[in-house]
């Protein structure tokens, strides 16, 4: 029967209303113009809260760039940073990928032509909470982080965006991250799968893919690729690396005395040098947190006891400098102010872009994503890798190990790719994903190589393959 004129207007109301809602909320987010933001290029920015759990006062904080280029026929892309425990707005917004980047001291912010933006909407998130500005009113949930709780908050953030953004909740969608957002990002995109099966429900999300970049993903696979890259880069001795094959079983969760011993001759040589960029200058700034503050935990903890649940500690994601002026920078009170970031002012202490007490306090019951990738894939998700070769933290031989452990046939084998004539890294494609390296980039891909990382998303977005030819 078709709907009367009445049931029609009543439609069109409530549609309306809606829309009305939706658009005042996106108004009140709209980020007019930053402190020390350059007055051109123009930047469409929102920032701001979502609540993801009204009952225990848990909100999540992102921030938010339309494409610089025909927003409305652009994919949507979420970017996640890991740590655990690390800002997505320090490190991925502020230092790699975003258009606005802090400058040294936190003095202002420049324009970054290799902003991702160019290439999709871009939506950045301080995941979990007491992660930046993101907060629970509820203390006790502090306690009870693990990759199943970080998911489910991440995806209940998605939902009340998109209902806050409404015009692009049938967009093309991709997640992105680095570093632990290795355990995240594929958690959160198997979440979406799962809650997508029911096409009809409003939570609806029109997920592509996913692209993990110095991804975290296997432990195993990882600790074993961490000793095998520092003996072959001449970072430890033939003696260390003969100790280390001789006593670590990498596949159980508790090391050996022996095992230790070793690995601790490992990461005190990195001490020496940047694990996240090992070819790069060590910044000599001399910040709160660090390797070697992290180590001095492990002292103290009777090693055997903890094994490599302890060196998990070590921020994935660290770069003392880039850090250091992204964190002065949203500390002051006027960047707040314009960000909508702190509006009660009750955030305990300042932002960091790295939280201790998280790291420490976050529960790894996770120890390999790998059957993740196994459904997706098969599935028929877009799946990237890529990997930094400079990086010592999650180097990119653990990161082959990986991907080779899931016995995908080779579609393309691994070959160079090449930007402005140059080699730019290397690449295989599988069937059902893609391996990619970035020659000469450290643990944060878009921070040291900008212009590949760019090509990278441009890339992956595109489904098609990067150049092979000068």
């Amino acid at each position: 029967m078709a709907a009367t004129p009445l049931v029609c207007a009543l439609l069109l109301v409530v549609f309306c209303t809606a829309t009305s809602s939706s658009g005042v909320e996106q108004d009140a987010d709209r980020v007019g113009h930053l402190p020390g933001q350059p007055a051109s290029p123009g930047v469409s920015q929102f920032s701001g809260y979502v609540t993801v759990d009204e009952r225990h006062g848990r909100a999540l904080f992102y921030w938010f760039f339309e494409a610089q280029a025909a927003p409305q026929h652009k994919p949507l892309l979420l970017w996640l940073n890991g740590g655990p425990g690390c800002s997505s707005i320090g490190y991925g917004a502020a230092s790699e990928l975003g258009p606005l980047r802090v400058v040294r001291k936190g003095e202002a912010l420049e324009f970054n032509k290799y902003a991702w933006n160019q290439e999709a909407n871009l939506l950045f998130l301080e995941s979990p909470i007491g992660v930046g500005f993101s907060y629970t009113n509820t203390s006790s949930d502090l306690t009870k982080l693990n990759d199943d709780f970080v998911a489910e908050d991440a995806y209940s953030f998605l939902v009340n965006w998109f209902k806050k953004f409404p015009q692009y909740k049938g967009r093309d969608f991709y997640i992105s991250g680095e570093s632990y957002a290795g355990h995240y990002v594929p958690q959160l995109a198997d979440l979406v799968y799962e809650r997508n099966k029911n096409k009809m429900a409003n939570t609806y999300m029109n997920l592509k893919g996913f692209m993990v970049g110095n991804p975290l993903t296997d432990d195993y696979y990882d600790y074993k690729g961490i000793a095998d890259y520092a003996w072959s880069h001449a970072v430890v001795s033939d003696e260390v690396y003969k100790h280390i094959k001789e006593n670590c079983d990498f596949k159980t969760p508790n090391w050996t005395d022996g095992c230790n011993t070793a690995m601790t001759v490992v990461f005190d040589q990195y001490d020496l040098i940047d694990i996240y960029n090992i070819y790069a200058p060590k910044c000599l700034l001399g910040l709160n947190s660090s390797s070697s503050a992290n180590r001095a935990h492990f002292a103290n903890d009777q090693g055997a006891q903890f094994g490599r649940r302890m060196w998990r500690r070590l921020f994935s994601g660290y770069d003392p400098c880039y850090s250091n002026y992204a964190q002065v920078y949203f500390n002051r009170k006027d960047v707040q102010k314009a960000f909508h970031a702190n509006v009660s002012g009750l955030l305990p202490g300042k932002y960091q872009v790295c939280s201790d007490p998280i790291l420490n306090s976050y529960n790894f019951s996770v120890f390999s994503v790998l059957p993740i990738y196994t459904k997706l894939i098969k599935a028929g998700l877009r799946v990237w890798l890529y990997s930094g070769d400079a990086d010592g933290r999650v180097p990119v031989i653990g990161s082959r190990y990986c991907v080779e452990a899931l016995g995908l046939p080779i579609k393309t084998p691994w070959q160079p790719w090449y930007l402005d004539k140059q080699v730019a890294g290397r690449f295989v494609e599988y069937h059902g994903m893609s391996m990619v390296t970035v020659r000469g980039a450290g643990h944060l891909v878009p921070l040291n190589k900008p212009a590949e990382g760019l090509k990278l998303i441009n890339t992956f977005l595109g489904g098609e393959q990067l150049p092979t030819h000068r």
